[in-house]
């Protein structure tokens, strides 16, 4: 799987929902690593700058206008941009929205369009990718959440989808390996990440919506794709406060369960007002990768160590070689 991987200053990458977040500085970051960029999003002005400041800062990009809920549309980006570069070494399906409702109170048109980006967004994209790359090998990367692996109040939607990507992206791993295909297959699960998600979702709380602290610096997220389109990974989790949640979500559910609720009152805050126009509805112009009110750590020392088994295993040893040194010295005390 591995020889299949270019060095990142080789690579044409894609990348779905680059307009803003975690997709914008995923762009950012390859392109500055030398990688051939192609940004697709549907707002094709916020393209068009982020395209001009890649190119003004040395890089190379290109762009077009889709909607990931439209096949076609994808199968047309993804053309556009063999067209552009001749090839497609890593395709990035980042594109999400997300819906801040009880689930009973979800309007059906909100809940069929979420699942038409982040489901079905993935599956057009993991299509377009398989189509260009299936001969010529690549990563084939999808950004989904901790939300896969947990249930979550309020975000629950939200979470629903989530979990039908991380099931499809499984199942369609086990299918290209078992035809031999050349292409790796990477989730990436993110815990909460400090984006503009909560200004731009479909929002039915009281004020603005937000993501519960702890978050993380979405960096992290970008950083992890970039090295995952060099180095095979079939899994990683971004942030180890969203997977101690997950383990305890699937270890202890009950008591998951009971402490689950008190993460209501952290996911929005009535001192600025929630936003009217979100992304379900329309493109959102922003253009920002971060959210102007919401800081996120900086690093993460579980995702370095995951990412880099050796050196988890190395500290590993190195703790446990330390454990057993002071076990001795009490004894011998």
């Amino acid at each position: 799987m591995k020889s299949f991987l270019k060095p990142l200053g080789e690579q044409v990458m894609v990348i779905t929902g680059a307009s803003s977040g975690i997709g914008l500085l995923i762009a950012h970051s390859a392109a500055s690593h030398g990688a051939k960029v192609f940004l697709i999003a549907r707002n094709g002005e916020a393209l068009a700058r982020i395209v001009h400041d890649i190119g003004a800062r040395g890089g190379i990009a290109a762009f077009s206008v889709a909607d990931v809920g439209d096949a076609c549309a994808i199968d047309a980006a993804a053309d556009r941009a063999v067209e552009c570069f001749g090839r497609i070494d890593s395709w990035i399906n980042n594109a999400g929205v997300a819906i801040y409702a009880p689930l009973l109170d979800t309007p059906d048109d909100e809940h069929a369009r979420l699942f038409s980006t982040n489901y079905f967004g993935t599956v057009h994209g993991c299509r377009a990718a398989v189509r260009h790359m299936r001969a010529t090998g690549g990563a084939l990367i999808t950004v989904a959440s901790i939300a896969s692996d947990m249930a979550s109040p309020i975000l629950g939607a939200y979470a629903a989808s989530k979990h039908a990507v991380k099931a499809y992206v499984r199942s369609l791993r086990i299918e290209l390996r078992a035809q031999g295909a050349p292409i790796a297959v990477t989730l990436i699960k993110p815990s909460g990440m400090a984006t503009p998600i909560g200004m731009h979702a479909a929002n039915h709380l009281d004020g603005e919506a937000l993501v519960p602290p702890p978050a993380y610096d979405p960096q992290l997220v970008a950083d992890t794709v970039l090295f995952c389109a060099q180095h095979y990974r079939r899994e990683v989790t971004v942030g180890g406060i969203g997977r101690a949640q997950a383990l305890l979500a699937s270890h202890c559910p009950t008591l998951f369960e009971r402490l689950a609720p008190l993460v209501i009152p952290l996911l929005s805050t009535k001192k600025r007002p929630r936003t009217m126009l979100h992304a379900l509805e329309v493109p959102q112009s922003d253009g920002h990768a971060r959210s102007p009110h919401e800081t996120g750590l900086a690093a993460s020392p579980y995702t370095s160590l995951i990412l880099r088994p050796r050196l988890g295993a190395l500290l590993g040893l190195t703790l446990s070689g330390v454990a057993l040194a002071l076990f001795q010295a009490v004894r011998r005390s």
